[in-house]
């Protein structure tokens, strides 16, 4: 047998809250990822921002490194979870 047929409700509850937790973490590193990409475009494309470009292009350098750091968080705490509880 193994440990997640011995988990009572209350932890095996607890296991999904952390489960929900992280992908609303992710979420929220994805909705940043899109923000500054979007913002970054939008300075780059509109000749009204023309004096913030590089700002713009900042922006944009930053946006995949943050969604890369999201996707590994997730997959990391994933990881962490499925190996603590030994759970599929």
């Amino acid at each position: 047998m193994d440990k997640e047929s011995h988990l009572i409700t209350r932890d095996w509850l607890a296991i999904e809250r952390t489960k929900l937790a992280n992908e609303r973490t992710f979420l929220a590193y994805f909705r940043t990822f899109i923000v500054f990409l979007g913002t970054g475009l939008t300075i780059l494309k509109l000749e009204f921002f023309s004096e913030m470009e590089s700002f713009g292009i900042i922006l944009l350098i930053i946006s995949p490194i943050i969604l890369v750091i999201g996707l590994i968080r997730l997959f990391y705490v994933k990881k962490l979870i499925k190996k603590h509880y030994k759970i599929k």
